[in-house]
């Protein structure tokens, strides 16, 4: 093999290397996306579903200066999170706006009401068996540690509203069903109630107790 041979194969291999260093540099050089923070009392905001930063730096754009946004993780998806609306309406049109004209699906989501304390005796959940939901969808929300959202949503929906597990968090389970068109009709009515509502995959889903009685406990672990 003559020398010029060696150094051709030397700068292949140099080239090759260098190539792959850079491929692991961009891969560890990827930001971790935050989690979104819940509203503030008294706020309301939007998660609008953006998925990279360049969908994200154009909603930027089409808002006003003044508006709050982050580029942040809600469950699996990569969303656009707009803060500081104090009136339902104008987070509304926002919404109504990015959903119908610009092509974002976007959804307002409001700070639950405080809890009142002295008038909530927690008690443990019974003894159950987790199991799963099975196929089809499941609308959970977030009840942020406050036990009475169960009502409200029972008043609500004229259902018996459940609580399940899911990404090793709590949620109260307000339907489940093999309909999409159902979920996302029960997502929207949710959201424009100020709900944290979401919809997901329910075979994911571990089902804790079927109906939520006042008072329940928001252990998501067997006592």
């Amino acid at each position: 093999m003559t020398r010029e041979t060696i150094q051709f194969i030397l700068q292949i291999f140099s080239i090759a290397l260098a190539a792959l260093a850079g491929v692991f540099d961009s891969v560890y050089a990827q930001p971790i996306t935050p989690q979104c923070q819940p509203p503030q009392n008294d706020e309301y905001i939007l998660l609008v579903l953006s998925r990279i930063r360049k969908n994200h730096e154009q909603i930027q754009r089409i808002l006003p200066n003044s508006a709050k946004t982050d580029f942040c993780q809600y469950l699996e998806d990569r969303v656009t999170r707009v803060g500081g609306f104090r009136g339902i309406n104008d987070a509304k049109d926002w919404a109504r706006y990015l959903d119908q004209v610009v092509g974002y699906s976007a959804f307002v989501v409001q700070s639950p009401p405080s809890s009142q304390p002295n008038t909530i005796q927690p008690t443990t959940i019974p003894s159950y068996t987790p199991q799963g939901l099975g196929d089809g969808y499941a609308v959970l929300v977030d009840y942020f540690n406050q036990p009475e959202v169960a009502s409200r949503l029972e008043q609500l929906l004229g259902v018996n509203v459940g609580l399940v597990s899911y990404a090793q968090r709590p949620y109260l389970l307000t339907v489940h069903t093999t309909s999409e068109t159902q979920a996302n009709s029960i997502l929207r009515r949710l959201s424009a109630e100020g709900f944290w509502a979401m919809v997901v995959d329910s075979r994911r889903v571990t089902l804790l107790k079927r109906k939520v009685v006042q008072g329940f406990s928001t252990s998501c672990t067997s006592p």
